[in-house]
């Protein structure tokens, strides 16, 4: 019987895929060279959402973060968003820890812990940008992937970013993709735009750098489906049987980490 290979033996394998891959990267192309050209793959994606007024997906999310005793690990999530602009979203999350559902019909933000039976309504007026800050700057709930939402991704993607490079083609889902790096100062951005007349984001990754162990969101988007016209989607929240209605702060477990692998407050 033939024996496994050795972790030693691994680990050179890796180490020598590693070493190929970095030599393949370092030919480039000769868009690499062009940073307007690479800030235009950028423009068209952003250009192309912003002329939606109905898009949905399905969606996979992984969050990547370093424990306090160097422990890599990835926490999974699938979901699905509906956005009607200018100032209508649906958007569900499940993973291990949480389920979450997010409504808002430009009047009044639900956000459901289904796995809780328990939501919170927050009265706001205004946009999918509105709602994007309210969720982040506030409650600590971002929505995922939220600056490709934002009226202005490119805005909001290319604010700080310092480098940009291209990698060349890549395949997401099926999907051949254009690979493009940006980096801002304390965070690099990672971009796979569906090449053709449809330029959707396939793949959105962002990495911390000045945060500890230097966590690492991946969202991955397919089912792609958006129009120039309004949809017919349902932004009407209405409470699952025995729900119970409470404040914000104390909708809890509601985050993709779980909180009992979140630190220490000092």
């Amino acid at each position: 019987m033939t024996k496994p290979p050795s972790a030693q033996v691994r680990r050179s394998a890796l180490w020598t895929g590693a070493v190929m891959c970095a030599l393949l990267l370092s030919t480039g192309s000769t868009r690499a060279d062009d940073d307007n050209g690479i800030k235009e793959l950028v423009k068209s994606m952003s250009d192309y959402l912003a002329a939606q007024k109905s898009i949905s997906f399905d969606m996979q999310s992984t969050l990547d973060v370093v424990t306090t005793d160097g422990q890599r690990l990835g926490i999974a999530s699938s979901g699905a968003v509906e956005l009607n602009r200018p100032d209508k979203i649906r958007a569900e999350r499940k993973g291990g820890f949480a389920d979450v559902e997010v409504v808002f019909d430009g009047k009044t933000l639900t956000i459901l812990g289904k796995n809780l039976n328990a939501y919170t309504q927050i009265p706001l007026a205004g946009g999918i940008d509105e709602l994007v800050a309210e969720l982040r700057d506030k409650h600590g709930r971002p929505l995922p992937a939220a600056d490709l939402l934002m009226g202005d991704s490119y805005k909001h993607i290319m604010a700080d970013v310092t480098d940009v490079k291209y990698l060349g083609p890549g395949v997401i889902l099926g999907q051949l993709c254009e690979h493009v790096a940006l980096r801002a100062d304390d965070v690099d951005l990672q971009l796979w735009i569906a090449e053709g007349d449809v330029p959707y984001p396939c793949r959105y990754t962002i990495t911390s750098r000045t945060v500890p162990g230097e966590p690492q969101y991946t969202v991955d988007i397919w089912n792609w489906k958006a129009s120039t016209d309004a949809g017919t989607g349902n932004f009407t929240f209405t409470p699952p049987a025995g729900a119970q209605q409470v404040e914000p702060a104390k909708l809890a477990d509601t985050d993709e980490l779980p909180s009992h692998l979140q630190p220490a407050k000092q």
